[in-house]
């Protein structure tokens, strides 16, 4: 199994950044395609933000962080970071990360999640 646990999350002023980070651990990492981080602010739909590959490669930003956000692997502590600058009030959201992977026990998605971390963000 895999398990995800963010942390970093906190409040902070607009214009400020935060660093999220997200630790995988378990007995099948070598299952995992990518990892991605989700957000969903209240009485909202969770949306997609960024995608990074297990091996570092291809990060995919969200029209709506490109530019602000930066996603980082760090293979030697199976550790995904997420740099949020220049950050907006509607960047408020619990984030969370997840596995995805295409062999059992995934299911060809995000089958794997963490608990989430909130970010707030005051104007």
């Amino acid at each position: 199994q895999v398990q995800l646990v963010e942390s970093g999350g906190g409040l902070v002023q607009a214009g400020e950044s935060l660093r999220l980070s997200c630790k995988v651990s378990g007995t099948i990492l070598y299952s995992i395609e990518t990892i991605g981080w989700f957000r969903q602010a209240p009485g909202k739909e969770r949306e997609f933000v960024v995608t990074i590959g297990w091996s570092g490669n291809g990060p995919d930003y969200s029209d709506s962080v490109k530019g602000r956000f930066i996603i980082t692997r760090d293979s030697a502590g199976n550790t995904v970071n997420l740099q949020m600058n220049s950050l907006k009030p509607e960047d408020t959201a619990v984030y969370y990360c997840a596995a995805e992977g295409v062999s059992p026990p995934f299911g060809g998605g995000y089958d794997f999640w963490g608990q989430g971390t909130q970010v707030t963000v005051s104007s």
